[in-house]
């Protein structure tokens, strides 16, 4: 488990790169003989595209890094449980084992709302670990969220202030 941990801890600094930027902090790393061999973490405001969640960016970096599309013998650890697409390209991927911080019952595809990592109907299924420094992910996406909610609050109440002095001034 002690292994588990350090490569969380490694997908934590890569959620904290999407936090900088103002992103949903969800960070990700795999890895292959002990070596990471993919990084990402979520850029889709960023680059504006659906497809960059850490997942994808990560899956990209190894197969280049790898030279191969399939990622046998690899392990992903991902903070935040993946959406249907990350779920998708998991399984097409062949990555072996998933290493998960947090669970999102909103929108998470590996045991929340869907498991699409261990439906016998598909050709791969994939070994899942639940809860590795699940607090620490789940926190850091709660201050972000929680954070979000009073930026959207404080721009709205000054919207109105504006409005009611561009009111007055008629």
């Amino acid at each position: 488990m002690d292994t588990d941990v350090k490569y969380m801890k490694k997908a934590l600094v890569q959620a904290k790169h999407a936090l900088e930027l103002g992103e949903v902090p969800i960070g990700c790393v795999i890895v292959c003989d002990g070596k990471v061999v993919g990084r990402g973490y979520n850029r889709r405001n960023t680059r504006k595209t659906t497809l960059a969640h850490a997942e994808i960016t990560a899956i990209d970096q190894a197969s280049r890094r790898l030279g191969d599309w399939r990622l046998e013998g690899c392990t992903m650890y991902v903070t935040l449980e993946p959406c249907q697409m990350c779920s998708g390209a998991i399984v097409q991927s062949r990555i072996d084992r998933v290493v998960i911080g947090a669970m999102n019952p909103k929108a998470g595809c590996a045991g929340s709302i869907l498991d699409l990592l261990h439906m016998k109907e598909f050709n791969h299924q994939v070994e899942t670990t639940i809860g590795v420094c699940g607090e620490e992910c789940s926190d850091i996406l709660q201050v972000f969220f929680k954070d979000l909610r009073e930026r959207n609050r404080a721009e709205k109440a000054a919207k109105r202030a504006a409005a009611e002095q561009d009111a007055a001034k008629e």
